[in-house]
């Protein structure tokens, strides 16, 4: 039996990856004094949805040869390494995007936040388990109105390791004092599956435009556990919690 409900945030509670690209893309551009073309970053930048931002950056500046102009940055953010000079770019001008609430209200996915809502009506236990860093989560949530709707998150500062590494949802499961089989998650990226499923949870899909064919091409959940129309999630998560039901 379930009894305990699990959110993602970027992607999933709100569609903030377009945001967090776009700061990618300011902070690669300074770096590369504009070189960096745009539509091979953002590209880029879709193929690590789901990836932690320590492990984004060094990926990015990898790819795109941006280590020793970061390594002339470390100084100016305090970084003990190039990459974390880049990730410090790059919340910079996240931080930026977040200073406007109606950039995050218009990015809110309804039908997902929905049923975080209803599940907390029913009674179920509700979390968080997110790769972005406690900062931006606490942000988001405060602008959204979220604050106070979870019975605990985990976030980036929490985990030595990202997603898809089980990490984050072990420690939910820990801080919620529910065993992971009685855990739903409701996950946007391949990663996030992996991450639920490798914790022995149970997880519904409920992929974005930038996460739709990875996770149907990654195979790891039974197609009906895959919701490419939002408004359809309430639904199929009743027929999971239905059957859970029975098999208790």
């Amino acid at each position: 039996m379930i009894k305990a409900m699990i959110f993602d945030l970027d992607g999933t509670l709100v569609q903030t990856e377009p945001l967090k690209n776009l700061a990618y893309l300011h902070a690669a551009r300074e770096l590369s004094s504009n070189t960096v073309d745009e539509a091979e970053l953002l590209e880029a930048c879709i193929e690590l949805i789901g990836v932690s931002a320590p492990a984004t950056a060094m990926a990015l500046m990898q790819r795109f040869e941006l280590e020793e102009a970061a390594r002339t940055r470390m100084a100016e953010f305090g970084a003990d390494a190039p990459w974390q000079a880049f990730s410090k770019m790059q919340l910079r001008f996240y931080d930026r995007i977040l200073d406007d609430p109606q950039i995050l209200h218009g990015a809110k996915l309804p039908h997902n936040i929905a049923l975080l809502h209803k599940a907390r009506q029913a009674g179920y236990k509700t979390a968080l388990a997110t790769m972005s860093y406690r900062a931006q989560t606490q942000r988001i949530l405060d602008i959204l109105g979220l604050t106070g709707t979870f019975d605990f998150v985990a976030t980036q500062d929490d985990v030595e390791n990202s997603k898809p590494d089980p990490e984050v949802y072990q420690l939910v499961a820990w801080g919620l004092a529910i065993p992971p089989t009685e855990c739903l998650v409701i996950e946007d990226s391949l990663a996030g599956v992996q991450s639920a499923l490798r914790a022995g949870m149970w997880c519904i899909a409920v992929p974005t435009s930038f996460t739709n064919q990875t996770v149907h091409a990654g195979k790891l959940l039974d197609e009906r556990w895959i919701v490419d129309d939002p408004a359809r999630l309430t639904a199929v998560v009743q027929q999971m919690l239905a059957e859970r039901k029975q098999d208790s």
